[in-house]
């Protein structure tokens, strides 16, 4: 039983699920602007993608790939976090060591908060409402209750500051 175990794991393991050639270039989508890239978040539900773009995220339609708005002022953005249960998105912002809170639906800065130095990935866990921002270099998060609190929760030195 072992060996018929072992020689099942080991086809599993030596036969690739997917090779290169079940992948190819659909589309290739224009951005203009200036400034570098980092991470790209799909919001299946609203058929949006969030690209972030320098000190600003490019909002696209998924479907068309137009453009369709833009979160401004996001300096040194990385990651971006949805929300859709409450209506919010939630930006990482590495150079201004902030989170800015932003409505899905209109795109519009709801508010920033700080946060350690240069926070980085960012996600969201719809099972406990909570958003979690890491910071780049050393990697202590950040959560916040997606509720309508807005309260910052941090572990170790990096613990933000509460807004007023």
């Amino acid at each position: 039983m072992k060996l018929a175990v072992a020689i099942l794991l080991l086809g599993v393991i030596a036969h690739p699920a997917f090779s290169s050639d079940d992948y190819h270039l659909v589309k290739k989508i224009p951005i203009p602007s200036t400034g570098s890239w980092d991470y790209l978040t799909v919001d299946e539900g609203a058929r949006r993608l969030y690209v972030s773009h320098g000190t600003q995220v490019e909002v696209l339609d998924v479907d068309s790939g137009a453009i369709v708005g833009q979160v401004p002022n996001t300096l040194g953005v990385h990651g971006i976090a949805i929300a859709p249960d409450s209506g919010r998105g939630f930006t990482s912002n590495g150079q201004s060591s902030t989170v800015t809170i932003f409505d899905l639906k209109t795109l519009k800065p709801l508010g920033e908060v700080k946060t350690g130095k240069k926070p980085d990935a960012i996600i969201h866990d719809p099972a406990t409402s909570r958003v979690f921002a890491f910071n780049g270099g050393k990697w202590r998060e950040q959560q916040r209750n997606c509720d309508r609190s807005c309260e910052w929760k941090g572990r170790g030195h990096n613990r933000p500051r509460r807004r007023p």
